[in-house]
């Protein structure tokens, strides 16, 4: 065997830069992101997107493809599961927008995504820009969603990052 195989790198700021990488990897595997500054203002948002009647007919879709409203939790890295928000306090669920508060769970997957640690993030969570859902016609589906950190955000995410979510 050469030197150089099974060899891992040196130095926490390697074994950082390799977990910050795999955590946005895990992140990026269930939604597309779009920088804060090119979100949708929630004025434009509602002007776009034609609003349900009825609050309860707008849902949020999970990875297995359900219609959940008001979900106490909710999976964010369908790949791998290593990224969930829990713990959610719905402040607000309409036809235009839905927010909560709750936790976000990344795994630091140090020294390896198996062997990492769940860490919690306090978060704000903001769902718009309802869609009708063909799936299941008369039901629209929030297609946008908005995570605020208001002290530390995982690495390497900013405070304040907006996800298409394509389910």
């Amino acid at each position: 065997m050469d030197g150089s195989r099974g060899r891992r790198g040196t130095g926490a700021a390697v074994a950082r830069a390799r977990a910050a990488a795999l955590t946005f990897l895990a992140v990026t595997l269930a939604a597309a992101p779009v920088p804060a500054s090119a979100a949708p203002s929630p004025a434009s948002a509602s002007a776009s997107a034609a609003p349900a009647r009825d609050p309860a007919s707008v849902v949020v879709v999970d990875c297995s493809g359900g219609a959940q409203v008001r979900p106490g939790e909710y999976l964010i890295a369908c790949g791998d599961g290593n990224n969930r928000l829990v713990g959610l306090d719905w402040k607000s669920w309409g036809t235009r927008t839905a927010t909560a508060t709750g936790t976000d769970l990344v795994n630091d997957c140090l020294p390896y995504c198996a062997a990492g640690k769940f860490r919690p993030y306090p978060v704000q969570v903001t769902l718009s820009r309802p869609a009708a859902w063909p799936a299941r016609p008369g039901t629209h589906r929030y297609t946008s969603l908005r995570l605020v950190y208001p002290d530390t955000a995982p690495p390497p995410l900013p405070h304040d990052v907006t996800y298409k979510l394509v389910y």
